[in-house]
């Protein structure tokens, strides 16, 4: 685990001094040109490239030594990271982002927790159709985390193992027609999709619907992908996702359901503060399962949870700073 933190920070690192020294090694015009979505291609073959991104670094820290109203000692940060790349040429359209993030929380002399933890890969070519605002488009997504998480019990034991490094992963292949009237919304419209899960733990295969002894599932299905951003307010930026399928071979009707909102308040040009929220249903995932303990003669000292699909929601609200290129 502690190689997979800082191969992430290193990632993170460099990531943002490449994109910093590719901004400054462009000439002041050229520097105009990228921020209005022009390429220097652009005179040149009638190509748009539009590059950039963000990183942030949000940090938390207490500290108590003999204070008379007690307290423990602390300590957390959240690195992320979001880039993006989008290409047009006459009627192509390929748009690309990926998002990362991996925080930790330390608390007095327990282990360190996480609190944030993802992967995600989105990229979306296109072919645009009689009618300018649709097009013929193939997405894939792909999506995991770096590091183990846990299921903490009573802030104790940082147990048992409920996630790892593609335990899961999700993948989804998804041909189908695209409707973008503006560059502040879109949707696209999957008949023929393949979502694939991927669990290479053996222990965990079960909790995210893949049968034991195997460690892929494939699911046909249909699926809706929505996006809207746009500024809201005066330095108020508003970006929300919505994913939904629905497999055609089991349980069909029933939705899964992916839903992320980023808030980003802008301070300054480089002070942020940001609202991050995601609200997750999957069918497949058993949240809560949990074998009974048992004592030395076999005795039932704990009775074991019964796992199902829950409605999964997470918050995140941070303060810190923030480059972007």
């Amino acid at each position: 685990m502690v190689l997979l933190k800082r191969s992430f920070l290193i990632l993170v690192s460099i990531c943002f001094v490449l994109a910093v020294q590719a901004q400054n090694n462009l000439t002041d015009e050229e520097k105009e040109k990228f921020e209005d979505g022009i390429g220097p291609k652009k005179a040149e073959t009638d190509t748009i490239w539009k590059l950039g991104g963000t990183a942030g670094l949000n940090i938390s820290q207490s500290y108590f030594s003999n204070w008379a109203a007690g307290g423990q000692n602390t300590f957390s940060f959240t690195a992320l990271t979001s880039l993006f790349a989008k290409y047009n040429k006459g009627k192509h359209s390929w748009e690309t982002t990926l998002d990362m993030a991996y925080g930790q929380l330390s608390q007095g002399d327990q282990d360190p927790i996480k609190t944030d933890d993802r992967f995600d890969l989105t990229s979306k070519y296109g072919i645009q159709a009689k009618n300018p605002d649709w097009y013929y488009s193939v997405l894939f997504n792909f999506r995991t985390q770096f590091a183990p998480g846990y299921e903490i019990e009573d802030g104790d034991e940082l147990e048992p193992k409920i996630s790892d490094l593609l335990s899961p992963a999700f993948s989804i292949l998804s041909p189908g027609i695209d409707y973008k009237p503006n560059d502040k919304f879109s949707a696209l419209l999957s008949p023929i999709t393949l979502k694939t899960t991927i669990v290479i733990d053996d222990s965990l295969v079960t909790d995210y619907g893949v049968d034991a002894g195997e460690n892929v599932r494939f699911e046909p299905g249909a699926f809706l992908k929505m996006q809207y951003q746009n500024d809201i307010a005066e330095n108020v930026n508003l970006l929300t996702r919505l994913d939904l399928f629905t497999n055609y071979a089991e349980n069909f009707g029933n939705i899964d359901v992916n839903w992320e909102t980023l808030i980003t308040l802008k301070v300054n040009s480089w002070l942020n503060t940001t609202i991050t929220t995601q609200l997750i249903y999957d069918d497949d995932i058993n949240i809560g399962q949990r074998d009974p303990v048992l004592g030395e003669n076999g005795e039932i000292l704990q009775p074991g949870v019964a796992g199902g699909p829950r409605t999964q929601f997470r918050e995140v609200l941070a303060i810190g700073l923030t480059a972007k290129f």
